[in-house]
């Protein structure tokens, strides 16, 4: 694994853990005698990789959502009547859409 990447997507983060999760099942079904401490010394050097990247995607993932809900909660506070207003446009919409689907 390329553990220098600044920025890692879901997308190969998930495929890079379904290659480790594919090895270790092999690992599993093999004999453990045929294969070496250096194999599976390997094998936790790329889980743990795996971790690192998986933590550093999620803080990353954490700080947008946080940031965003700061951002929407201030917009909330300054603009209360045309929030309700939205919100009560977007239910109604939703309302005769999923009203619609029913029938």
């Amino acid at each position: 694994m390329n553990n220098t990447k600044e920025s890692t997507t879901p997308s190969e983060l998930l495929h890079d853990l379904q290659k480790l999760v594919a090895e270790a099942e092999t690992m599993i079904t093999d004999s453990v005698s045929e294969h070496s401490a250096d194999a599976v010394e390997s094998l936790q050097a790329r889980f743990h990789a795996a971790q690192e990247r998986f933590a550093a995607a999620y803080a990353g993932a954490r700080k947008k959502v946080v940031a965003g809900a700061k951002c929407t909660d201030t917009a909330i506070r300054e603009n209360p009547y045309q929030a309700l207003a939205i919100a009560g446009g977007v239910g109604l919409l939703l309302g005769v859409l999923l009203g619609r689907r029913s029938k």
